[in-house]
């Protein structure tokens, strides 16, 4: 009986840890852009009051990635931005080689943050198709 006990206490174990690991991952909506062009967008305060005269559409528009752009961020709606992980740019790649030359691209990601980034499980279109 004790050994029955036993294995019901380890799979009880098992089975919470599995759905709390499932627990932490999170999931962001937002605008795709090319992470070097937003730092240098981003650190460009020259003549602009940096909380007041921004125009975070433009900067969006500016920095919409291209069929070459490697580095990724998403930018959140409140202007916060996180930069994708090495498979988090590979797959925005793949959105951005699908979806040609539109701007902006907006997308859903789900992953786990650290240190300002999304360590990226899944990338997906966001907008709607016509």
């Amino acid at each position: 009986m004790n050994k029955n006990l036993i294995k019901l206490a380890m799979r009880l174990a098992a089975i919470a840890s599995l759905s709390s690991a499932l627990g932490l991952a999170e999931s962001w909506s937002g605008t795709l852009v090319d992470s070097k062009c937003w730092n240098t967008e981003e650190n460009n305060t020259k003549g602009v009051s940096v909380y007041v005269d921004r125009d975070r559409n433009m900067e969006v528009r500016l920095c919409s990635p291209k069929a070459n752009t490697k580095s990724f961020a998403l930018v959140l709606p409140d202007g916060y931005t996180l930069k994708l992980d090495a498979s988090g740019n590979a797959k925005a790649a793949g959105i951005i080689q699908s979806t040609g030359r539109k701007s902006p691209v907006m997308v859903a990601v789900t992953g786990e943050t650290s240190n300002n980034a999304i360590k990226v499980d899944s990338i997906v279109n966001s907008e709607p198709r016509p």
